[in-house]
């Protein structure tokens, strides 16, 4: 690990809302809620009433009434994304985006043509402001870890330098939710053992977080709260996975409703894996029920593949086996992804002889979308449904050559 506090979390503040408030005038100051039936995104104004991301739309009208509503415009933000990651780009050659609206920045070595860190980061947030319009948080740190914390505390629109000397004094008084990878689940395990800031949890014994969450959760925690975090800056770093979802609303819906669903979100994925030039090995699938709970399941397939037909066959077998789940608890997203990816190109696919007339029915399907428009050409059963909306998603650096 680096000896002085050179690694960047850049980390855009309430990003769609944002977007809204610097397009739209007469939205800055006020309460806004992006995405009708479910919340996307909300100001930082309808946040301190309570509205949260991924709340219901009533739910969140209720505790705002006051709130504008306003419906999503992905291109508009797929547009403020890349202006910001160009800001992000001149600012230092190794950049590691994270998501749509945050990196990690490595600004180590820089200080004899860019100044201290805190200086880059202060001009990092000038130049976003001045070049997109967004306001952006910003924290540094000596490891990925500690800038994500601070930047997390920092918010909205904030700058935290947390000093080599200071590190544990700033990271254990903190709650145990600010550790990276404890969700609610974990959170609720680590309260009701009494174990409520980070520094409690550095006090325990390796073991006994083992024992209490799990080889991977309780190594990685442990590491964390004695803020061991060694990982490095990654440039050029390429998607694991590709994925999509669709929230349904509270509406029960058929199992033919809910296959029609599937089939959409397993064209739009392998249509992107194909795009791309990818192909993987793992499907998931990913629910989320009335009571806001949340399952996942997945399969391995024999081998990588970006076929539609394969992809979706696996998938119906994962959401058959939750049909019982589906009828007793209701269901209100589905989402599904393609995991362990790889180079279509490095891959040699060992495909049964009638999967080759499928593959030619997606290549064809592929071209007509690039040519004509992605509504131009549908599938028959997917005829007067809507697509939905497609979230805006980091371009894949292309792949390296071996040298």
């Amino acid at each position: 690990m680096s000896d002085e506090p050179g690694i960047l979390h850049a980390d855009l503040d309430a990003f769609y809302a944002s977007v809204e408030q610097r397009d739209d005038p007469r939205l800055r100051g006020r309460p806004v809620i992006v995405g009708g039936g479910v919340v996307l995104a909300a100001s930082y104004e309808a946040k301190a009433r309570g509205v949260r991301t991924a709340m219901g739309g009533r739910q969140a009208l209720g505790l705002c009434p006051e709130a504008i509503v306003v419906p999503p415009r992905m291109t508009a933000y797929s547009a403020a994304s890349k202006a910001v990651f160009a800001v992000f780009d001149d600012t230092s050659p190794i950049v590691e985006p994270i998501s749509i609206d945050e990196a990690f920045i490595d600004v180590r070595g820089l200080r004899q043509i860019a100044g201290r860190p805190s200086e880059i980061a202060a001009r990092l947030r000038a130049a976003v402001l001045q070049r997109v319009g967004l306001p952006i948080t910003v924290g540094v740190a000596r490891t990925k870890f500690l800038a994500k914390v601070a930047s997390g505390v920092a918010k909205p629109d904030g700058l935290l330098v947390v000093p080599v000397e200071g590190e544990l004094q700033f990271l254990h008084p903190l709650p145990v939710q600010r550790l990276w990878g404890v969700g609610r689940i974990t959170a609720d395990k680590l309260l009701t053992r009494g174990i409520v800031t980070v520094a409690d949890v550095a006090q325990l014994d390796e073991r006994t977080l083992v024992s209490m969450l799990g080889a991977g959760s309780g190594r990685h925690l442990h590491a964390l709260a004695n803020n061991h975090d060694p990982r490095p800056v990654t440039a050029g770093r390429r998607r694991r996975s590709v994925g999509s979802q669709s929230a349904l609303g509270r509406r029960r819906r058929s199992p033919a409703e809910l296959d029609v669903r599937l089939i959409s979100l397993v064209d739009r994925v392998c249509r992107r894996l194909r795009a791309g030039h990818r192909v993987g090995r793992t499907v998931v699938l990913r629910l989320r029920f009335d009571d806001f709970t949340r399952a996942t399941r997945s399969h391995t397939l024999p081998a990588p593949t970006d076929d539609t037909a394969v992809v979706l066959a696996a998938l119906r077998q994962l959401l058959g086996a939750c049909a019982g789940l589906i009828a007793e608890q209701g269901i209100t997203l589905i989402g599904i992804a393609v995991a362990n990816l790889d180079d279509a190109d490095t891959i040699q696919l060992e495909l049964p002889f009638d999967s080759h007339d499928r593959r030619s029915l997606d290549a064809v399907l592929d071209q007509v979308r690039d040519r004509y428009g992605s509504s131009s050409i549908t599938r028959g059963v997917l005829v007067g449904t809507p697509e939905g909306l497609s979230m805006p998603m980091l371009p894949d650096p292309p792949r390296r050559s071996a040298e």
